[in-house]
């Protein structure tokens, strides 16, 4: 990284894609990764992960992660495995939903792996996961959890503070010190208005920004979510329908199931079967419950919740569900269909078009969600190719990314305006589209970086 003692960044992730957040930042010889995630979508993204990391694991002194999802902490891992030993600094929530995400990410890997063995289509003989179950385990040791809002030196003369994100459980925004320089990273911003989680902390002055830009074309519909969802529950009961929801096993089963319960308890919707049909969004919830001070519900709405599904842990009742028919409402993961068991429901239900194939949530290039929610009408699944003739919803309102007007109404939020702000974190369209923004509303300066650029963070002179 150059002149190691002038502060450097280097984009090594999160560029022209929405996945893969990795920051690296040179400080005196110090070296500190922010987030860790997996490349997802397109398989030249997911090829990114094959590839030896851009500096060796052992260089880099500390990882610091903005919240648990795979896409800022699925190659911890490799990482780890491959030479790093320093520690893991995360918050509390998000070192506990990793123990969850990580070891099932590892078992994901490891099916897939087998799965490209029998079939072959496998560059490695014996076809390879990325990591294992166990590296995944093996991981979790480095992690050290940390309070919100506590500054600690990560590094020598490196300090880090973790900032509420809203978003998820334990998701953070940080800010780091590195001699007289500050950066600040966003992570994935929360929603104002989102019905579970209280809203992000306001930006505070520093002088680098590097903002997420999921969102950074779009904006939220304006109606209720509830009624988005109770809309199509009703018009699939009515025709005797399966109501299948893809949701992300961590915040978005949560959320979901606060609606259904708020509905049914309004009598809006019908009183048919719900299942939670995901062990892990079954454990994050219990994690919720243990984090109040985070999220906006109360003890008897999570009663409630939990009274409304059928939680459905074993593969063989999972299994059944596939028998049961409808009308009943399955809630499984992954929520951009790129495994997990919502593929074995789409398989039996996905043909018949009483049913409807809901998508609760961003749909990233390059998974099977996107080219559903792009008029798709066949999904390879398991080496078949599945006819959809069921109804496909995507729920706009169940985001939980701040929309480029919140990102924007976030940022006005700041003392001053950041000497430069780097817009990463997006698809190509939505990171241009928010960095237009920036500059023609805010007047900040604003760009979008480049796949592996290094850039300084000294003031120019």
């Amino acid at each position: 990284m150059h002149d190691k003692h002038s502060p450097k960044l280097r984009f090594l992730g999160a560029t022209d894609t929405v996945t893969g957040s990795r920051y690296l930042l040179g400080f005196q010889g110090s070296r500190i990764l922010v987030d860790c995630g997996l490349f997802q979508g397109y398989k030249r993204l997911r090829e990114r992960n094959r590839r030896p990391f851009p500096v060796a694991p052992s260089s880099i002194d500390a990882v610091l992660l903005t919240h648990a999802h795979l896409d800022h902490t699925g190659y911890v891992p490799a990482l780890v495995r491959d030479g790093f030993r320093g520690p893991v600094y995360a918050t509390h929530g998000t070192s506990q939903l990793c123990k969850l995400l990580l070891p099932d990410s590892g078992h994901l890997q490891e099916e897939e792996a087998r799965y490209a063995g029998h079939t072959g289509s496998s560059v490695h003989v014996p076809a390879l996961p990325l990591y294992t179950a166990a590296d995944a385990v093996k991981s979790l040791n480095s992690f050290r959890p940390v309070d919100f809002n506590a500054t600690i030196e990560v590094a020598p003369a490196i300090d880090a503070t973790f900032v509420p994100a809203g978003h998820i459980l334990g998701a953070a925004q940080i800010l780091l010190q590195l001699g007289g320089h500050t950066v600040h990273f966003t992570g994935d911003l929360g929603r104002a208005d989102d019905p579970f989680m209280y809203p992000p902390r306001d930006l505070e002055e520093t002088d680098v920004l590097v903002t997420e830009s999921t969102y950074g074309n779009r904006a939220h519909p304006l109606g209720s979510s509830e009624n988005e969802l109770e809309e199509v529950v009703n018009r699939v009961t009515k025709r005797g329908g399966v109501i299948l929801i893809a949701a992300f096993a961590v915040g978005r089963a949560e959320t979901l199931m606060l609606q259904l319960a708020r509905l049914r308890r309004k009598g809006s919707i019908p009183d048919i079967p719900v299942y939670l049909n995901s062990p892990m969004a079954i454990d994050a919830s219990y994690m919720y419950q243990q984090h109040p001070e985070e999220h906006r519900l109360r003890p008897e709405e999570f009663k409630g919740m939990y009274a409304l599904a059928t939680m459905t842990r074993s593969a063989d009742d999972s299994k059944l569900l596939n028998l049961r028919g409808g009308p009943m409402i399955i809630i499984s993961a992954s929520g951009m269909l790129t495994g997990g068991r919502i593929l074995h429901h789409i398989q039996a239900y996905g043909s018949d078009p009483k049913n409807a194939l809901v998508l609760s949530g961003y749909q990233a290039a390059g998974t099977r969600g996107a080219a559903l929610a792009g008029g798709a009408r066949e999904l390879r699944i398991y080496g078949q190719d599945v006819p959809i003739r069921a109804e496909v919803v995507q729920l706009e309102g169940f985001s939980a990314h701040a929309d480029a007007d919140a990102i924007i109404r976030w940022m006005r939020s700041a003392p001053r305006a950041p000497r430069m702000t780097y817009v990463t974190h997006g698809e190509p369209d939505a990171s241009d589209a928010l960095r237009l923004r920036i500059k023609r509303e805010l007047g900040w300066n604003a760009r979008v970086p480049e796949y592996l650029e290094t850039i300084s963070l000294q003031a120019p002179d």
